[in-house]
């Protein structure tokens, strides 16, 4: 019985990273039937939902992690998977935010989502950095998971990407100076916590490639 319930809850926590991988793609489909050139209502309400939807999946990402170690199911599939599924969801989402559809404000009084194509390379060279990190540290036979600094990046940004969706959805954003003032700060949070979070593995990597060289 005990077996059948560990092998129960082992799928669990794989099961929601997938579900993660579902809304990602869901929200995908939906930011595409985003028209800011249409009725401003549709468009604001595609995108409150949007941006809801990009939040649950986002708030996924705690959920299967925790379950997993909670219950000692800790499996390859989901150390591969997580971050995997992770940067769909949120690099995705920044891609869509620079895209002339949403990047740029249209006549109808919407502000832009103020993601500028140059953000986006430098969370993707973060990002492959981080993981071409991990790949080599790991390929050793050391342990390299996320720490507390990538986690609180990983909250950030999911803040920032449904925030600036929200944000360039709105009608009236253009003319409230609030709107578009707390979403460059969210932006610049984002980016300034997504460059400094790769210090500590760069730190780190660094010692245990000296440490294997020495011990070698």
């Amino acid at each position: 019985m005990a077996s059948v319930t560990t092998g129960f809850r082992r799928t669990i926590p794989n099961a929601i990273t997938l579900s993660r991988l579902v809304l990602a793609l869901a929200f995908f489909v939906g930011v595409e039937f985003i028209d800011r050139d249409g009725d401003p209502k549709t468009a604001a309400s595609l995108g409150l939902f949007c941006a809801l939807l990009f939040a649950v999946a986002a708030g996924t990402d705690y959920f299967d992690g925790y379950l997993a170690r909670r219950w000692n199911v800790v499996s390859a599939f989901g150390r591969v998977a997580d971050p995997v599924v992770d940067k769909i969801l949120v690099l995705g989402g920044f891609i869509y935010l620079a895209s002339p559809e949403l990047s740029i404000a249209p006549v109808q009084g919407f502000a832009g989502s103020g993601i500028a194509s140059w953000m986006v390379v430098a969370i993707l060279l973060r990002e492959f950095l981080v993981t071409s990190l991990r790949s080599l540290i790991e390929s050793m036979g050391v342990p390299f998971g996320a720490d507390m600094g990538g986690k609180v990046k990983m909250v950030i940004q999911s803040f920032c990407v449904p925030w600036c969706l929200f944000t360039a959805t709105r009608p009236d954003a253009a003319g409230e100076a609030s709107w578009t003032v707390l979403r460059d700060v969210v932006i610049w949070i984002t980016i300034f916590a997504t460059l400094l979070s790769a210090i500590p593995y760069l730190m780190r990597a660094m010692r245990i490639l000296t440490q294997q060289k020495v011990s070698a």
